[in-house]
């Protein structure tokens, strides 16, 4: 294989024998200008784990409320506290309706985040998920990033341990994994100072694993981080993976800067996407799956990112408020018909998962279809 930059010959020779890359390694793969060499190695990784299939879902989001006591800079998405009521905050019983709106026996996943609400403590998840399973029985429920579980165990006085047992009996299936952003201090102090710093997010997620959740894990990218940042970002996800297991898919998000108090910054461009995603494939050695995002990569460059190391371009989603709110541009919506289409047009194959990235079959009933871009 041959290579422009010809520090990555070394690297590939590595990535043949299926060795670990170091961090050296991985700032080469970062500050590197052979995008299509580093997408080659990542492509060499991703058709070793998981030959030409593509992974997709079919689910749902639903947001409780965006009122939030955080005032993070990288979000266009919250309504602070002292102005609650011009955002929502949704009853059990309306966020159940709003739920009702979108699901189907075909949907099988609800992904469940919103903000820091001080009102809504471990009593409010309890019913919300108990009422949810009853309305729909077969939902796999994938709520509650690392920072809203500290939170919610902060606000309700109990440990995080006794949260995340108390919200499992209520029918929690699994976490996502946002609110890493990056992990360096510097970072944090300059975009999201009032979140959970980078050691209690490791902890919270070391302590859903210990209770035998799965949850997936995130960084979000193209700001105001370095090189050097993205790759420590990634080993410490690869150092807590190596001692839980706990991760399934790691999911880098492209930031958007519409809306926020970081508007001066341009959006990521194309390059910079695959090439976050390649050097995700390479160095997370030990996290099954790396997915594309289309919703905040848009279509084409989802597409592309599957011969970049992604496997997995995400769902059907719906009602997505979190990156729309901050000027994404990729719809809000997406029907399984399409992503398939997508994903074979990359000449992979698709293959529908449940959230645990276990197959099942299509179901009978079509998926309402959904503008897209």
């Amino acid at each position: 294989m041959m290579f422009l930059d010809r520090r990555l010959t070394e690297i590939a020779e590595k990535v043949a024998a299926g060795k670990r890359l170091n961090r050296e390694e991985g700032m080469v793969i970062a500050t590197s200008s052979d995008l299509l060499g580093i997408g080659r190695l990542a492509n060499t990784v991703r058709e070793r784990r998981h030959g030409d299939v593509t992974y997709y879902n079919i689910n749902r989001h639903l947001n409780p409320t965006n009122v939030c006591v955080a005032s993070c800079a990288l979000c266009a998405y919250y309504v602070p506290y002292r102005r609650a009521a011009e955002g929502w905050t949704y009853t059990v019983e309306e966020a159940v309706r709003v739920a009702e709106r979108d699901v189907d026996e075909s949907v099988g996943e609800l992904h469940i985040v919103g903000g820091l609400h001080p009102n809504l403590r471990v009593g409010y998840y309890e019913e919300l998920f108990s009422a949810l399973k009853r309305r729909f029985p077969w939902i796999h429920i994938k709520a509650l990033t690392m920072v809203e579980l500290d939170f919610i165990a902060s606000a309700s006085r109990i440990t995080v341990d006794e949260l995340i047992d108390r919200l499992h009996r209520a029918g929690l299936d699994s976490c996502p994994g946002g609110g890493a952003e990056v992990f360096a201090p510097r970072v944090r102090d300059l975009i999201c100072d009032h979140k959970t710093d980078a050691n209690r997010w490791l902890e919270i997620a070391a302590a859903v694993h210990r209770r035998g959740l799965k949850s997936n894990c995130t960084m979000l990218y193209g700001h105001v981080e370095t090189p050097e940042e993205r790759v420590d970002h990634l080993l410490a996800l690869r150092d807590l993976q190596d001692r839980t297991g706990g991760f399934q898919c790691f999911i880098p998000l492209a930031f958007h800067p519409t809306g926020t108090k970081l508007d001066d910054l341009p959006p990521t461009g194309g390059v910079l996407d695959l090439q976050t995603i390649a050097l995700a494939r390479l160095l997370l050695d030990n996290i099954p799956h790396i997915k594309a995002y289309w919703i905040m990569l848009g279509e084409k460059i989802a597409q592309v990112a599957q011969h970049f190391g992604a496997d997995d371009l995400d769902g059907t989603v719906i009602d997505e408020r979190i990156t729309y709110a901050a000027g994404g541009t990729a719809g809000k919506g997406m029907s399984s018909q399409r992503l398939e289409y997508l994903i074979r047009e990359a000449r992979r194959t698709p293959v529908l998962r449940d959230t645990l990235y276990r197959p099942v079959e299509r179901p009978a009933t079509p998926t309402p279809a959904a503008a897209s871009s």
